[in-house]
């Protein structure tokens, strides 16, 4: 079977479904790929796994399952209230963005209640 190289888009024969002419052209293919992948995510999953450290900080490294703390407290140690991994909202209506094994819900302008999440369900 005739197909194109996905990188170079030089003729080959080979089986169904084969998509690279060469091993170099589908690793240089794939190299790039994780490059430009990283280079989008990784900005995101810095905030993400310090907002997270920021999180564990104030819950006492974990010995705390639920906290009310005022927003001023995350505001200081420049949580970024913009970034979660997905968001739930409970059965009284109410939204908590997540972060990992994290939740946070805002209740006012001035408090936030910050909960230990034990099981994630999406």
């Amino acid at each position: 079977m005739k197909g194109k190289c996905k990188l170079c888009n030089d003729t080959f024969v080979g089986r169904a479904g084969k998509m690279f002419c060469t091993i170099k052209c589908k690793n240089i293919y794939h190299k790039d790929l994780i490059q430009k992948t990283n280079f989008a995510a990784i900005p995101t999953d810095k905030i993400l796994h310090r907002n997270r450290s920021i999180l564990f900080e104030i819950m006492d490294a974990g010995n705390f399952k639920q906290k009310k703390v005022e927003r001023k407290l995350l505001d200081s140690k420049k949580f970024n209230w913009h970034h979660y991994t997905h968001v739930h909202k409970n059965v009284k209506g109410k939204l908590l963005q997540i972060i990992y094994d994290y939740s946070w819900m805002i209740f006012s302008d001035q408090e936030v209640l910050i909960k230990k999440v034990n099981k994630i369900t999406r």
